[in-house]
């Protein structure tokens, strides 16, 4: 049975290294999916720069940097970083306010610092706080604005402004104007290439074609487009594109003209700093959103580690600055097209990176044969995917409460940007989570008990101080001269407010109102992080791989948590009881009558890992044995554990009984330990108690030795292992239960 690592441990842990696949175990999907991505990136990094109001050639820096160094620094395997649409309105407002692209490039070279120094600080832990509705409302979004913004290409709109994808229009204004010229400057080639494309895409899972995976679709259609392109220029002239659908690389003379240095001489100004932050602050935001939801759709469900991600955006930011580039941040539409692809390992960054620089030295002349058309209808397959009518269906089915949140996200992201739509989804969010927190602190219900009828209140796993009105305004409401009991035993975590509202209750308003009040299990504080050791929680999915000494271990773990009040609270309902009990249990407990206290409690287990049969006494019947047979043979448990405990009531009258020389019906669950050498002169040098334990643990031993005599099924599982024999004793003083070592077969054969 492993045993998960101490959660206090575990959570001052820098991020967890997560195991990816070695950067070059997975060549033949690799290869393929990092040009696919380099395709798709070169047009957004062009896009975005124009948008941005910086040089064209300061996309491409960005878009290699977050390729090359960001891909080497990051621990993600599926992150793609790059010129984001998420800033690019801050860069466009900072340029002009700066005064210069130059200048500019100072703010950046300081906010990729801030960045970096977030990272160290270990500020990524935000990003585990995002709710998964929002984290879902933002994939929607973008894959509805990639749909809207890939719309002209893939007809072949000729728009006077830029032919390049940008995030940044306002796609909700002039929806007539761009309905108009879709009719009126739409070009057949674009179309015919958009169509054929599309059904490759959608219909190559279904073909023998899928099985070559060093061609997937993606790129399939980027080199049919070309192949296409070509036959209608010489074939079918109307139908050929020109260059205004083709992809554009502005071409390099030298290197010197590729780097536009920052203006430090204007460091000392407060505007630089400011606009500094301000773009940290966003591009930290929206990686951490954008790692989060291309962790959410990444196939092997990775992990990215939020604080590492910082450093290497705070590096590739800082880099930018000082050589002319844009604001970097992961971007989703990259990395989706990267998992859509087939990418497995970082080197799929890496290489698109390579190949965004090599495209801009030497090879611009052949990537400007792409057609527009071919890439657009990449994006519009994954933009349908992030936001398919299946995802909005799921959504609606988890109820109002994750659906309304997730669509207010998609809408507000449309309506503004992506960061004002995600905290408006998440202020939504934020509310929800306290309308239920305050319905759901605590269960109620009417005890029957024989003193009369009590209201019963069980504080829930957690209480904050988001459940103080709801907790308050539930007992201020309770009925005069009633009985409360308030059963804090399952409650790891009370916050102190709601402590005082407790007693504050039973003190004075309980008083005052003639209410009978019991709290159980309140401490007077509580510490955030408590150490709590987990163990494996699936264990009755492994009672067959389980060996009796695991589930004795298993058990004595249980009772350390009980003493500590670290229990585990179990409420089932009918249909997932019925689960839980068609596994096979852990063990069968046998103890005495005289212990009331609860075995599941005592243990902390779940209910129906355990098998009681109570023996008065601890005494073992023949009929007890049979019974514990059959709870071996036939329901599968695998240790027999006989539980007797501290001051054992029967036991003590007993004694007395024998000591006072009147007759009693208890006499037999002592007779055997009086009958032994142990107890002759016992009784003559210790207390009524310790003879009333020692009698307790006496005869614990010796039905332990009766077991094995009368049942052979019994004796021979024990000698071979498959089923354990222990005994414990519980101490009521302490709640905690002493284990005896299991029965050996060495033991037994000796016997």
């Amino acid at each position: 049975m492993r045993k998960l690592p101490n959660l206090k441990e575990f959570v001052k842990r820098p991020d967890r290294e997560e195991v990816h696949n070695p950067i070059f175990s997975q060549l033949d999907k690799d290869i393929p999916a990092g040009v696919v991505l380099f395709l798709v990136a070169l047009p957004l990094c062009l896009g975005i720069a124009l948008a941005s109001g910086a040089p064209l050639i300061s996309g491409l820096i960005s878009g290699v940097i977050g390729g090359l160094l960001i891909g080497v620094v990051s621990k993600s395997g599926t992150s793609v970083s790059g010129p984001a649409a998420s800033v690019s309105a801050v860069v466009f407002l900072a340029i002009q306010d700066l005064g210069g692209f130059d200048i500019f490039l100072t703010a950046l070279v300081i906010a990729g610092l801030f960045q970096l120094l977030f990272g160290i600080l270990r500020a990524g832990l935000i990003a585990d706080y995002i709710p998964t509705s929002i984290i879902k409302g933002l994939l929607a979004a973008i894959g509805i604005i990639l749909i809207l913004s890939q719309l002209k290409y893939a007809v072949g709109m000729e728009l006077d402004h830029s032919r390049f994808s940008s995030f940044s229009e306002d796609y909700l204004e002039n929806t007539w104007k761009m309905v108009t010229l879709f009719f009126q400057s739409f070009t057949p080639g674009s179309i015919i290439l958009t169509l054929l494309s599309l059904f490759t895409l959608l219909f190559w899972d279904k073909t023998p074609l899928k099985n070559f995976k060093l061609f997937p679709p993606a790129l399939v259609v980027v080199i049919m487009g070309v192949l296409l392109n070509f036959l209608f220029k010489y074939f079918i002239p109307g139908l050929y594109l020109d260059s205004h659908h083709l992809v554009n690389i502005p071409k390099v003379e030298s290197l010197s003209s590729l780097i536009t240095t920052p203006d430090f001489g204007v460091i000392g100004h407060m505007e630089i700093w400011t606009t500094a932050i301000t773009i940290a602050v966003i591009a930290s935001l929206s990686t951490l959103l954008n790692i989060e939801a291309t962790d959410n759709i990444d196939p092997h469900k990775r992990k990215t580690p939020p604080n590492r991600e910082l450093i290497a955006q705070g590096i590739g930011n800082t880099l930018s600055g000082l050589i002319g580039g844009i604001a970097i941040t992961s971007v989703v539409v990259r990395s989706s097209v990267n998992i859509e692809s087939g990418g497995q390992t970082k080197l799929v960054t890496i290489l698109h990176g390579i190949l965004l620089l090599l495209s801009v030295l030497f090879i611009s002349s052949v990537i400007n044969l792409i057609p527009l058309a071919s890439l657009s209808a990449i994006l519009l397959v994954v933009g349908y995917k992030l936001a398919s009518v299946s995802l909005f269906r799921k959504m609606y089915a988890k109820g109002w409460s994750q659906f309304i949140p997730f669509v207010i996200t998609i809408i507000a992201i449309l309506l503004t940007d992506v960061l004002i739509g995600v905290l408006i989804g998440s202020a939504l969010s934020v509310f929800f989570l306290l309308r239920n927190n305050y319905y759901n602190p605590f269960f109620i219900e009417n005890t029957k008990l024989i003193q009369g009828e009590a209201i019963k209140l069980e504080l829930s796993n957690e209480v904050s101080f988001l459940n103080r009105a709801s907790i308050k305004n539930t007992l201020w409401n309770v009925p005069d001269h009633s009985k409360v009991i308030i059963d804090a035993t399952f409650s790891h975590y009370i916050d102190l407010d709601v402590v005082e509202i407790l007693r504050d209750f039973e003190n004075t308003f309980a008083k005052e109102h003639d209410i009978d009040v019991n709290i159980i299990g309140l401490k007077e504080s509580y510490n955030i992080g408590e150490e709590i050791d987990f163990v494996e929680n699936s264990i009755q999915k492994e009672i067959q791989k389980s060996s009796p000494q695991e589930i004795l271990d298993y058990l004595k773990e249980g009772n350390k948590n009980y003493a500590k009040g670290n229990l585990v609270s179990r409420r089932l309902r009918n249909k997932e009881l019925t689960d839980f009990l068609s596994s096979s249990p852990l063990a069968v407990v046998v103890n005495c009558i005289d212990l009331r206290e609860p075995l599941n409690m005592l243990l902390n287990t779940g209910i129906g890992e355990l098998i009681p049969i109570r023996a008065a006494g601890n005494a073992v019947s023949r009929h007890i044995i049979q019974s514990i047979e059959i709870a071996c043979r036939n329901q599968g448990a695998r240790l027999i554990l006989l539980m007797g405990n501290s001051g054992n009531s029967f036991v003590s009258e007993a004694i007395e009984a024998h000591t006072t020389k009147n007759p009693s019906h208890l006499t037999p669950l002592i007779k055997d330990a009086l009958a032994s050498e142990t107890f002759k002169n016992y009784q003559e040098n210790n207390s009524p108690e310790n003879i009333t334990d020692a009698i307790t643990r006496f005869n614990l031993e010796f039905s332990k030795e009766k077991i094995i005599r009368q049942n052979t099924f019994i004796r021979e599982q024990v000698i071979t292992g498959n089923i354990g024999l222990a005994s414990a004793f519980y101490n009521r003083k302490t709640a905690s239960v002493e284990f005896s070592e299991l029965f050996s077969a060495e033991t037994i054969m000796k016997k």
